[in-house]
This record gives structure tokens, sequence and C-alpha cells, in this order.
């Protein structure tokens, strides 16, 4: 009788909430950014095939702000049970913490890292009215022009900002940055002409070179871009050593219990297989071997570590 019993208040604790197998209610997964944008599709295509794998819906919040501070910081503060996480960035995992004086999260420890589905070069490019046929005519009017040169950015500290003033630090000129509050208002200003360059994603700006509003001087990663083959790399025209890559990153908060973020890894790698969600990364031009597992840990680390450098030759540091 004993033995009846005990096995019944066992079998009372498991099927109670909080020994529930995980999870068994919908999960929330916080983008810090707008509707629309990239970071959004991919927060969508990865939640749909996650949602598969866990069998509870995704539901995506766009908590936009600050550089994706507000809906990190959100993240970082929530409860650690797997029910709230987020598809955040370069700039929100490794940029911020070098740009922001005072950033009100730890990406090095508040964080439980899960997928990191790839990356996206961004594209110099110029409006197709502008005389630059190559990256050496733009850089020789910078020169010969100092401070008169312009390029538009998302907002200060953004991957395209940090992007541009690599490449004035390379190439020892003097180069005037305009911050917009969107990427897609700085590239209509850019086809437009009323700024010189920009440095974006390819699947935003392709169409537009297509359409033969833009040209493409120079690809912001080592290699070519997937969408843009025939643009070379800015490593090989001449300025050894650039290599920026704007990446995405999903994650949870630290402190997960073991079984929750067992849970996780294994759907997170599951979903990197997805064809479908190989497919839509493709479109959106992304590119690299995903990261999954312990290795995220040193990849956020030390890509902290390089975007630091390039902030504080920028001087691009946020009070």
């Amino acid at each position: 009788m004993k033995k009846i019993v005990s096995l019944l208040a066992t079998l009372a604790l498991a099927s109670s909430p909080a020994f529930a197998a995980y999870p068994d209610k919908p999960i929330r997964m916080i983008v810090p950014f707008a509707a629309g944008t990239t970071t959004d599709t991919i927060a969508r295509a990865i939640g749909e095939s996650l949602s598969k794998e866990l069998g509870q819906p995704i539901i995506v919040d766009n908590k936009a702000g600050a550089g994706g501070t507000i809906g990190t910081d959100l993240v970082a503060k929530s409860a650690p049970d797997g029910y709230t996480l987020e598809l955040g960035t370069v700039g929100t995992f490794a940029i911020n913490k070098g740009l922001y004086a005072k950033l009100p999260y730890d990406p090095s420890t508040d964080f439980t890292y899960l997928l990191m589905p790839g990356y996206t070069p961004t594209l110099l490019v110029v409006a197709s009215a502008k005389p630059y046929k190559s990256l050496a005519d733009l850089v020789n009017d910078a020169r010969a022009r100092p401070g008169a040169v312009t390029f538009a950015s998302a907002g200060n500290g953004t991957s395209g900002h940090l992007a541009g003033e690599l490449l004035k630090n390379l190439a020892n000129v003097d180069m005037t940055h305009i911050p917009y509050k969107s990427g897609a208002q700085a590239l209509t200003d850019t086809i437009s002409g009323q700024v010189d360059f920009l440095f974006y994603h390819p699947v935003a700006v392709v169409p537009h070179i297509q359409a033969g509003t833009l040209k493409a001087l120079g690809a912001s990663s080592k290699e070519r871009a997937n969408l843009a083959p025939d643009v070379p790399s800015i490593d090989e025209v001449g300025f050894e050593g650039f290599d920026l890559k704007a990446w995405f990153m999903l994650a949870a908060p630290a402190g997960l219990p073991a079984d929750v973020e067992s849970r996780l890894r294994t759907a997170a790698a599951k979903v990197i297989d997805d064809p479908t969600v190989k497919q839509t990364l493709l479109k959106l031009g992304i590119e690299g071997k995903p990261i999954t597992g312990a290795a995220l840990n040193s990849f956020v680390d030390t890509e902290i570590v390089k975007w630091a450098d390039i902030i504080t030759k920028a001087n691009a540091r946020i009070d």
C-alpha cells in the first residue's frame, strides 16, 4: 500500500506545472528591431521551424529602440525559464558593449547563446550618377577633398557606420558620416545622390544594382558576397584586413535549467537543418557555416574584442 501511495505522489508531482516537461506553453521571441527588417524576417523563419521542433507556438515580439538595447535588456532581465528568447545581432551582442558607456546588460554573462545561423557581408554602394567607377576613385576623391565625401548609415554605432570608419582608417582619408534613423532612409538618400556612399545588406541593395540606380564598389567581407559575386571584396582591392560581417544570434537569458538549455540547443541545431530555413537564409544573403553549442560563447567574446577595437579607432562611443 505504501508503495502505491508513493507512486501516486510521484506521478502527481510529475504532472504538476512545476514539473511539466518543457515547453508546455507558447514561447515569446523578442526581436529588438522593427518589423520588416532582415532580423525580423530571420526571426520569423527560425521561429516557425523552432515551433515545430518544440511543439509550441513561437510568438515574435518586436521591441525596437536604442540600437537594439531595449529589447535585448528585456530578455537579459527575463526569467530564465526558456519562455523568452531573442533573435539578436552583432550589434546587440557585440558592438553595443564597446559602443555604450552604460550598457544595461552584459553580452558576455547575461545570455545563453543557442544558434548563430550565419552572417551577411555589406556592400559599399554609390548612386549610378556618381562618377566613381571603383573604390580607388572614391578614395582618391576623399583625399583630394578632405571631409567633402559623405557616407550614410542606419545610425551611430551600426555596422554600416563602423565599416565606413574602418575604411577611413585604412585609407587614411577624412570622410563625413551622416547617420539616419533607419537603413531605408539612408538607402533612399544614397540612391538620390544626397550622400556619396553607403554600406548595406546585399538583399536590400542588389535589386537597385540590377535596376541600374546603384553601383557596388566593394564587399565588406574578406570573401565576395554570394548575392553579388562580381563585386570585389575591399580586402582584395588593396585594403588588407578589411573583413566586417553582420551576424545574427538566437539567445535566451543566462541561468537556464540544464534540461531546458539542452532542449533548446537540440532544437536549434535541428532548425538550422530545416530546408525552408536554409532557403530563406540564402535569399537574405546569409552566408557562412552556422555555429551551435559551446563554441558560441567564444565566438561572441572574440567579436566583442574585434568591434571594440574598431569603435575605439572610430571614436564612436555613445554616452
